[in-house]
């Protein structure tokens, strides 16, 4: 049984910074790609940034890039983001994100390429 859990989520004021993470405690499986999305009030929930692959490879959505940096410790199945010059826009509940398959018919921004989501941890920015 796979459970993604996310911690880090507070009130913060803008233009300070924040660390998510997101951990899956005894999971039998190791993860090819990561994923944090976000659900923001009245939104859809859309993607935030990627990371996978042995090598790292990292995605990132227009509005965060430069802003927050996605890092994974592979052998321990642990995911972080680090967000820095928060805006009120960041304010959203973060979901983390995974999949063991290294295939797929999506694309690692497309909530279909993940398997496992954790309950999600909320951020909020004021302004």
């Amino acid at each position: 049984q796979v459970h993604l859990v996310e911690s880090g989520g507070r009130l913060v004021q803008a233009g300070d910074s924040l660390r998510l993470s997101c951990a899956a405690p005894g999971s039998p499986s190791s993860f090819y790609v990561m994923g944090w999305f976000r659900q923001r009030p009245g939104k859809e929930r859309e993607f935030v940034a990627a990371v996978w692959g042995p090598g790292g490879s990292t995605w990132y959505e227009a509005s965060v890039k430069g802003r927050f940096t996605i890092s994974r410790v592979s052998t321990e199945n642990t995911m972080s983001l680090q967000m820095n010059s928060l805006i009120s826009q960041d304010t959203a509940v973060y979901y983390c994100a995974a999949a063991t398959s290294s295939r797929s018919a999506s694309v690692v921004s497309e909530s279909s390429r993940y398997e496992y989501w954790g309950q999600g941890t909320q951020v909020t920015v004021s302004a």
